[in-house]
C-alpha cells in the first residue's frame, strides 16, 4: 500500500478510471453481439438499426481513449461488412 499522498490519490483515480474502462467496454461488446446476432437471425432491419448504436458506442469509447482509432474503424468495418453481405 502506498504511503505517500499523491500515490494514494493515483490508486483511487486508477480505480475509478478502470471501472469506467470495463464499463465502456463491455458495453461496446453487447452492442457487437446483437449487431452479430441480428445479422445470424436474417433480420437486416434490426441488424442495420443496431449497427448504428454500436458504431456510435464505438467512436465513443475511441474518443475517450478505450481503443485506438485503427482498432475502432476494423471494429466499425467488420460489423458493417457482416451486415451488408445480408441479402
Amino acid at each position: 500500500m502506498a504511503n505517500i499522498k499523491s500515490a494514494k490519490k493515483r490508486i483511487k483515480v486508477i480505480a475509478t478510471r478502470t471501472a469506467r474502462n470495463r464499463a465502456l467496454n463491455s458495453a461496446v461488446k453487447t452492442y457487437i453481439k446483437k449487431v452479430v446476432a441480428a445479422a445470424n437471425n436474417n433480420d437486416k432491419a434490426l441488424a442495420e438499426a443496431q449497427l448504428k448504436v454500436a458504431v456510435k458506442a464505438i467512436d465513443k469509447a475511441t474518443a475517450k481513449g478505450l481503443f485506438h482509432k485503427n482498432a475502432a474503424a476494423r471494429k466499425k468495418s467488420t460489423l458493417t461488412r457482416l451486415v451488408n453481405k445480408m441479402a
